[in-house]
């Protein structure tokens, strides 16, 4: 089958549409706000507002209605940038079909496929639509998605194939008929109920340390107003409305957001590296990889082989014709031995016209060789290639001995080596048992193959090895050949696994697992999918890999590069460091609130913060923590360090400690400003804090973008999300107690020179204190656990 004219199947595609299944209709924007308002702590502040509109706070109810707006605003650009960033990862992750068009295979995204199209169907991979087949070689599908049944179904030319299936076995041709919402997945996806993915492992742990600290937060907004009701025996109102806004300011809520946010962008970028996610939890994982078992071709190599020797006894050109007549367009191999029969002057497109298949029997990794059946002048030829030692164990009247030495003698070369054999016979009898297919052979001869190493995989190593992972490869190839490769990409040859199979590679996973190591291992195979799955992170090929290798993993390298990985791991430890920079922000800030609030009502003092100055502060806190920490760019030397511990509790001992460090920075920074000022009066006094807060919680938010570097002026402008948040808050300060609707609306009032210079000093002080105490105590370790 020929296939459709190129011109054919775009019309088709504009007609039928993209081959997808309809995803769930967005929902609007106006019901996402909706349930946004709905959140507890928004209530909370909604429930704040009405009481100012009861009490006859009218200015306090708009301004909080404007900051409630603003909050909503910030929470769903958040959730919808994730969300958009996950869509786009899932598009990205989208496998591609094997289509036969104007009588040449191609390959096209499955989005692509339309009616009339002949897709080739191979085992591994995923039947891109419903279809009829017109060619089956030993086909077999597994359809238990349909039908429940966990056997495979043997499939003839003229049955229906169906989309989304698994072909386990053999290869065929079929002629699509349905693609996306008419394909009977896509009848049954319409009845069938949408269910969210579950939270990752690492927002559990937000959610629940989330829950952890509500109760110290709510025993806090209820215990300062509390207490300055007893010491100053005053008015009730104003302290009920500070305690609800001390609640809404002190209660973790956002942590789970931010993780999320943090979690879906990193993907994004990963993606924009050629390392796609498939799941969130993995862009963490990455950062804690002590080991990666890497395989060798196409992922150290280019992939890109070309026959560089033969040795044929009979003469080359029957070895490249055999050769020709078992190969699959597809594959890198077999590509280089079509072009080697090409450059011979051998027309192989009419040799394989002439010599159509009757039967193959696949790649099979424990007899390391496949096997296709050709129809020859009314005989049966039977060509047979794979491992050297397993093809020559099946060849009749062969020295062995010396087939091998010469296999071996070109493998030290750091080529790799296939041998192949034939036989011809009756065509009835020699399609039926493979055994009697594969016996009694004729050896042909050796073809040996250059695939260079990638010119970036030493480098790539070398990284590794100065960020303390471990770098074994794990390959099906001969020994000698995988030795020279790992010579050439500066790798041991003690680290290197030959003639592993599937079964070998689960193993390995798992004892290295058992010996608390956190293990990323690629893979491009079906039977590849359980080292996948078991692996802590499982990374496979976007371009030579199958859709059950892909369906396994956590990753996809849409480039098949060991490079690539490297990126990946440095990416996820930039990841977890934000979220640790951000949670340390986040909470060192609500202790420092917590903290100001305590001291003053324990002098006897006035609450430094009105209510509403509370909830705009929040609101400012939000906005660095789940925006301007997300953007942060990773440190330099952060692939110089060994990897971070996992069994490290995320809240440890040194992580609290440096809470405590960054909040006392802000605490004394605001306390001295708010005590020195009062003077002046509360309403001054309460600006000047307020100003001070303000201007010292973008100065912590600078000073904590470091873990391993001091804070320098000169690295301001790295992270231009968080410049920009910095600069609007020094602008919304300078408007708040300058603009008199704004004064009113925020209960400050005007400054002078001398309580700017105060406010000004005491950040700086605030600075001085967190920079001095982080050279003693460093912010992190990630060797060690708690």
């Amino acid at each position: 089958m020929a296939g459709l004219l190129e011109a054919e199947a775009a019309r088709r595609l504009r007609q039928h549409g993209p081959n997808r299944i309809r995803d769930k209709k967005r929902e609007p924007l106006w019901e996402e706000l909706l349930e946004e308002l709905g959140e507890p702590m928004i209530l909370l502040l909604l429930g704040t507002g009405a009481l100012y509109a009861l009490w006859g706070e009218t200015g306090d109810a708009v301004t909080i209605l404007v900051v409630i707006l603003a909050l909503v605003a910030v929470e769903v650009t958040g959730e919808r940038r994730a969300e958009g960033a996950v869509a786009a990862l899932r598009q990205l992750a989208e496998p591609t079909a094997a289509v036969r068009r104007e009588g040449r295979l191609r390959e096209v995204p499955r989005e692509e496929v339309v009616p009339g199209d002949v897709v080739v169907l191979m085992a591994g991979r995923r039947v891109p639509a419903d279809g009829r087949l017109g060619q089956s070689y030993g086909l077999a599908v597994d359809e238990s998605a349909f039908t429940g049944e966990p056997v495979p179904v043997e499939k003839e030319p003229g049955e229906a194939v169906f989309s989304s299936t698994l072909v386990t076995r053999g290869r065929g041709e079929a002629e699509v008929v349905a693609t996306g919402d008419a394909t009977e997945l896509g009848r049954i996806a319409a009845r069938a109920r949408e269910v969210k993915p579950p939270p990752t492992p690492l927002e559990l742990a937000m959610r629940e340390l989330s829950r952890s600290l509500l109760g110290v937060a709510l025993a806090i907004s209820v215990v300062v107003p509390l207490v300055a009701w007893l010491l100053r025996d005053g008015p009730a109102r104003p302290l009920i409305l500070t305690g609800l806004a001390l609640a809404f300011a002190m209660i973790p809520e956002e942590m789970p957001i931010i993780l999320a946010l943090m979690l879906a962008l990193g993907a994004r970028r990963l993606a924009r590296q050629n390392a796609i996610v498939r799941r969130m939890e993995a862009v963490e994982t990455l950062g804690a990889v002590t080991v990666i078992a890497t395989d060798k071709t196409g992922t150290l190599t280019r992939n890109q082989p070309v026959v560089s020797r033969l040795t044929a006894p009979a003469g080359s050109r029957g070895l490249l014709e055999a050769a020709a007549l078992s190969a699959d367009d597809l594959d890198p191999i077999d590509r280089a031995l079509l072009r080697a029969g090409r450059e011979a002057g051998i027309d192989v497109d009419h040799l394989r016209r002439e010599a159509p298949r009757r039967a193959e029997f696949p790649f099979d990794r424990s007899r390391r060789l496949s096997t296709v059946v050709v129809e020859a002048r009314e005989e049966g030829r039977v060509v047979v290639k794979g491992a050297p030692e397993a093809v020559a164990a099946r060849c009749a009247e062969a020295d062995r001995g010396a087939l091998l030495a010469e296999a071996e003698r070109l493998a030290d070369e750091g080529l790799r080596v296939i041998a192949f054999a034939e036989k011809r016979s009756a065509l009835g009898p020699v399609v039926s048992e493979r055994d009697q297919v594969e016996s009694g052979l004729t050896w042909l001869g050796l073809v040996a193959f250059a695939d260079p190493p990638r010119p970036e995989a030493r480098e790539a190593i070398a990284a590794c090895r100065a960020a303390g992972i471990r770098v074994l490869m794990v390959t099906g190839d001969h020994p000698r050949s995988a030795a020279a490769v790992a010579r050439a990409v500066g790798l041991d040859p003690d680290a290197v696994v030959a003639r592993a199979t599937p079964g070998d590679k689960l193993r390995i996973v798992t004892d290295l697992q058992g010996r608390g190591e956190r293990v990323a291992v690629t893979g491009d195979g079906v039977n590849d999918a359980p080292a996948l799955a078991a692996a802590d992170v499982g990374i496979a090929m976007g371009r030579s890999g199958t859709d059950v290798a892909r369906e396994a993993a956590d990753v996809i390298l849409a480039d098949d590069d060991f490079a690539t990985i490297v990126r990946a791991v440095a990416e996820g430890r930039v990841l977890f460091a934000n979220l640790r920079k951000a949670v340390r922000y986040y909470l060192a800030c609500k202790v420092a609130l917590a903290a100001v609030m305590l001291l003053a009502v324990v002098l006897g003092l006035s609450v430094p913060f009105a209510p509403v100055q509370i909830i705009v502060m929040e609101l400012f806190m939000d906005l660095a923590a789940s925006a301007a920490f997300v953007a942060e760019p990773g440190e330099v030397g952060r692939m110089l360090r060994p990897p971070r511990d996992p069994r490290r509790r995320f809240l440890d001992r040194r992580m609290v400690v440096s809470i405590l460090v960054s909040a006392s920075g802000l605490f004394a920074a605001v306390s001295v400003a708010f005590i020195l000022s009062g003077s002046g009066g509360e309403g001054r006094a309460r600006t000047v804090a307020f100003v001070t807060w303000l201007l010292g919680h973008v100065a912590l938010a600078f000073s904590l973008r470091r873990e391993h570097e001091p804070f320098t002026w000169g690295g301001l402008a790295t992270n231009r999300v968080m410049a920009v948040w910095g600069l609007a808050t020094l602008a919304f300060v300078i408007l708040a107690v300058s603009v008199p609707p704004l004064r009113a609306a925020l209960k400050t009032t005007p400054l002078g020179a001398l309580d700017w210079a105060l406010a000004f000093v005491a950040v700086a002080g605030g600075v001085l204190i967190v920079e001095w105490a982080r050279r003693r105590i460093p912010f992190d370790s990630p060797a060690s656990a708690d």
